[in-house]
């Protein structure tokens, strides 16, 4: 008779019971029941085969350290993310929800690439004839792509090595199956397993594997946490896929910067690259409207102009707060700062605060442009056009400075904007052309400079 073993999604860890939560990471709900392994030995064999070639030991000081060559995918926002290009032998992970255009990106990818190496294409969950099917609607030539249906590990690994392929894409990583392992496709031991052998396969042969991963209800990639620790990329698509605009966000790269993101726009063609994302994140309005503030964010290498919009209205006994792409436990500590520093009181308001375009922001150098944003909602006064504002706020009404400010002020002054409030640490040594920068050190002289603005 078989026997059942508990496994947790997040972290791997096993149980032989099922628990509310796991032993391991603490995580609620997250035991899945599968069959127990008995692994062979070829099994045990190949889970602990080393992942290249071993090395002698060496000093590091004597050890060359060579420029990464990297090979361009032919999407200069993909290009971007990853650092510059794929790099030989590394392993990419790419999660997103269903139809926002995974596929097809790696699709136009494949085919540009396919003028400089061997490619193939592997995809689980279509048919060759649906992969055609795309490419035509693409426009893509595909004279040079190698397409394989298959969720068999070890038919795509044979695949791979007959054809020499030196750039790989599976689709999707949790279709993919062992025949060394009972459990059903897309089980936690399943993806891990195929997703050990194809990095191994990578990191052996020198191919770059690109695995498409499912996403979670809640936005995380399906499958154990370690997936992501194996693989050296992790890349995210975001958007919503009733816009016609895209983000692909890097969250893990060994070979380039975290938390870089490329833009790209969705068309009849397929994905394109949108070279002056700052347009996206702007509304385009006729006069300035109350409740409105402009934030030069960073976004990995690249500043990028957002408009955060704030709405102060009349809440009642129960106000609400409410925020789109920013951090709502944030939004009520810069109310409470707001109010205490500042003398502005939204205690009976309903307060909602949105980031134009659908861009999410994390980093806390929006404080400044959010609450100039409530104040001016409730006060009903506009900012002044060309006005750009960044800064963390402290609960102690300090306005802290933001990294790289001087590239966020020379984004702004290119794209226009003439007035800045920032952080006193972030003033300009030297007058930026066309920008009149006002440094402040509290909340209290930013409220100031503003007023005299108007």
């Amino acid at each position: 008779m078989a026997k059942t073993i508990y496994t947790c999604r997040e972290c791997g860890g096993t149980s032989a019971k099922w628990l509310g939560q796991c032993p391991h990471c603490k995580a609620w709900n997250t035991l899945d029941e599968g069959l127990v392994e008995a692994p062979g030995a070829a099994t045990r064999n190949t889970r602990f085969q080393a992942l290249a070639k071993s090395q002698p030991v060496a000093t590091l000081s004597e050890i060359e350290a060579a420029e990464i060559a990297r090979t361009p995918t032919g999407q200069e926002e993909l290009d971007r993310v990853l650092g510059g290009g794929i790099v030989e032998g590394a392993v990419v992970l790419l999660g997103g929800d269903p139809g926002i255009g995974k596929s097809t990106l790696l699709l136009q990818a494949v085919d540009a690439l396919s003028t400089q190496m061997k490619v193939l294409y592997v995809t689980g969950e279509e048919s060759g004839a649906q992969i055609a099917l795309r490419a035509h609607r693409l426009g893509l030539s595909g004279q040079r792509v190698r397409v394989l249906a298959e969720i068999q590990l070890e038919k795509i690994i044979a695949a791979i090595e007959a054809e020499d392929a030196a750039f790989c894409v599976v689709d999707s990583i949790q279709t993919v199956y062992s025949d060394q392992l009972n459990s059903a496709p897309g089980s936690v031991a399943q993806v891990r397993e195929c997703a050990a052998q194809l990095t191994r396969l990578a990191k052996t042969r020198g191919c770059t594997v690109v695995l498409v991963g499912h996403v979670t209800k809640e936005g995380a990639l399906a499958g154990p946490r370690v997936l992501e620790h194996i693989v050296d990329t992790v890349l995210y698509f975001e958007g919503d896929t009733h816009s016609s605009f895209r983000l692909v966000r890097a969250i893990k790269n060994r070979f380039g910067a975290v938390n870089e993101i490329g833009v790209f726009a969705m068309t009849e063609r397929g994905l394109k690259g949108v070279s002056n994302p700052s347009a996206i994140f702007l509304s385009t309005h006729g006069e300035p409207v109350p409740g409105t503030c402009v934030l030069v964010t960073l976004e990995g290498t690249r500043p990028l102009l957002v408009e955060i919009q704030a709405l102060v209205d009349s809440g009642g006994a129960s106000p609400r707060r409410l925020s789109v792409g920013l951090d709502r436990d944030r939004l009520a500590m810069l109310l409470a700062v707001l109010h205490r520093h500042a003398g502005v009181s939204c205690m009976d308001q309903d307060v909602f605060v949105n980031a134009v375009g659908g861009v999410r922001i994390a980093e806390p150098a929006a404080d400044l442009a959010v609450l100039l944003a409530i104040q001016g909602s409730l006060r009903g006064r506009a900012l002044p056009r060309g006005f750009i504002a960044f800064g963390e706020v402290g609960l102690a009404g300090e306005v802290r400075p933001a990294p790289r400010g001087q590239e966020r002020l020379k984004e702004a002054a290119k794209l226009g904007f003439s007035v800045a409030v920032v952080p006193k640490a972030n003033a300009p040594r030297k007058p930026i052309e066309g920008l009149t920068v006002h440094a402040v050190e509290r909340i209290e002289q930013a409220m100031e400079a503003v007023r005299g603005l108007n």
